[in-house]
């Protein structure tokens, strides 16, 4: 089977997987991320047939829907790729992207790096950030039916990775927890540009909230 009919077979199984999920993670993230990861990877020097891969299939099964349980997205990417007879070091380096990409709350040591992660992690940082990233958050907050915002309950910027998965704080928090934080950690020129850009939107729409919470505007 050639790459391309591959993509196209990801790309089919990824929309009837994802067709029931949340809508800050379906497949139309999916698709934002693979477009995102293309345009980065214009400028890398990187595997186009394994960024593709990777960001086709990095939340195939994300594990804040699985009770936490990291191991399903990997397992379930292995068996896809092993039933279309994907070379293994294709496969090792895609299950690799999944297992790294993940924020994590900011404080774990990325235990494996390439440059085809970089490229696939920053194209899905992206997506976390601007305006798509402000409305996925409160998607996400409405979905686990969290408070908008709560001025008593501070931002944490010291949660392990178990504190962050388990946190039930108001979703303004999560600009402060993970969203304001990745413009410092994107990998590539193209997505550091880009990231600052959306980065500045999400700081405008920041001090609007705040002035219309205050009854200024």
């Amino acid at each position: 089977m050639d790459k391309s009919q591959i993509i196209q077979d990801t790309i089919i199984f990824v929309k009837e997987t994802l067709k029931n999920a949340e809508g800050g993670h379906d497949w139309f993230h999916i698709e934002r991320v693979y477009k995102n990861t293309l345009l980065i990877a214009k400028q890398e020097q990187v595997d186009v047939f394994i960024v593709a891969l990777g960001a086709l299939l990095h939340d195939i099964a994300d594990s804040k829907f699985h009770n936490g349980d990291e191991t399903v997205g990997p397992k379930v990417a292995q068996q896809f790729l092993d039933s279309l007879k994907v070379e293994t070091f294709v496969i090792n380096h895609v299950i690799a992207i999944i297992e790294n990409i993940s924020f994590k709350g900011g404080n774990e040591i990325q235990k494996f790096k390439s440059l085809e992660l970089d490229v696939v992690q920053d194209a899905d940082r992206l997506d976390a950030l601007g305006a798509i990233g402000i409305a996925r958050t409160f998607n996400y907050g409405g979905f686990k039916k969290r408070a908008i915002y709560n001025p008593e309950i501070k931002p944490n910027l010291e949660m392990s990775k178990e504190a962050y998965k388990a946190s039930t704080a108001p979703t303004i928090n999560h600009f402060y927890e993970k969203l304001l934080l990745l413009k410092n950690r994107m990998n590539t020129k193209t997505g550091k540009e880009l990231a600052q850009k959306r980065h500045d939107y999400m700081e405008q729409y920041l001090d609007q909230f705040y002035a219309e919470w205050n009854g200024k505007l």
